[in-house]
């Protein structure tokens, strides 16, 4: 008589590989999560993006506007310095007043994060869009295509970016600076990105699952959108926030030259320019807009390595 063994218990629990697996974007969140500079990087960009959003909601919270003068902060018989301590700082005046004219620094530096951060995020916007439209299909289609758009790269990135954006600030004048700022930042930015993703397409184009694709009958939109651009969003997003302290600085820069946004629309450049005067007399007017500049340009930094790190590891030579 022959017996049959009884099958073997199942405990109903998914297969390892089902259960164990994780999303890129679970991955960042518990990288972020495991690294304490990340985390602080995180919730300061966070802060200050929040800043720049709420502006006109927290600038009045200390009582002044960005615009509004105070001459009783101020002494007229010590060239209009700010009375009390740390340029001026008291229940009043959270950061101090701003010298001569005695304006609130706390209302400035927050309305001056929102127009930094705005130029910065919207050409930040642009360099992404173009650079990786550009690189997708560079990489994609090749041949005379990708000749020439790979020439416009070169062609871009070889001009002296700075002084160009000076000579266009300078000479453009009765135009809105801020959009005038983020088109011209955004115009010499994009080649970097482009390059990066034209890379990577290149070796996805020839994966299983694209020649799958293109057998099965779709058209190189559906194949860029659905199957090459999902692939290289790790990769750009990495880049994104490596490139936005870039943004930031390259705005403060030409503010700070003279070509960038006008008085009296406040902007941390601008500050940092007016407040080189007084730098042995009131250090505070100096130290207030560049604390916030450093600490946000550090922040993204931090940021964008963490990122890179975990969506892009062969990238950041890991």
């Amino acid at each position: 008589m022959t017996t049959t063994s009884p099958p073997p218990a199942t405990t109903g629990a998914p297969p390892p590989s089902v259960s164990t697996a994780r999303s890129p974007w679970r991955l960042v969140r518990a990288e972020l999560r495991r690294r304490p500079a990340a985390r602080v990087s995180l919730s300061v960009v966070a802060l200050f993006a929040l800043l720049a959003a709420a502006a006109p909601l927290i600038g009045p919270l200390g009582g002044w506007g960005p615009d509004e003068f105070d001459k009783s902060a101020v002494d007229p018989y010590l060239g209009g310095l700010p009375i009390g301590p740390l340029g001026g700082v008291s229940a009043e005046h959270w950061l101090g007043v701003e010298p001569v004219t005695g304006r609130d620094l706390f209302a400035r530096v927050v309305h001056g994060a929102q127009v930094s951060l705005l130029i910065a995020f919207s050409a930040t916007a642009i360099v992404v869009v173009a650079g990786t439209a550009a690189g997708i299909a560079a990489g994609y289609f090749g041949g005379r295509t990708d000749t020439v758009l790979s020439r416009l790269m070169d062609l871009t990135m070889s001009f002296p970016s700075l002084i160009f954006m000076i000579a266009m600030m300078s000479v453009a004048r009765d135009v809105n600076r801020i959009v005038l700022m983020t088109a011209v930042i955004g115009l010499f930015g994009w080649p970097g990105i482009a390059r990066i993703v034209r890379g990577q397409t290149l070796s996805l184009k020839h994966r299983e699952y694209v020649d799958a694709a293109r057998v099965g009958g779709s058209g190189p939109v559906r194949i860029l959108v659905r199957d090459i651009l999902p692939g290289v969003t790790g990769p750009v997003v990495a880049y994104t926030t490596l490139i936005v302290p870039g943004m930031i600085a390259t705005e403060a820069a030409l503010s700070y030259l003279g070509v960038g946004v006008r008085p009296p629309t406040p902007s941390w450049g601008q500050m940092i320019a007016e407040s080189v005067a007084y730098y042995e007399t009131d250090p505070m007017y100096f130290a207030v807009p560049s604390v916030c500049l450093f600490v946000t340009v550090l922040a993204f930094t931090l940021l964008g390595d963490a990122l890179r790190d975990v969506l892009d590891p062969r990238g950041g030579g890991a």
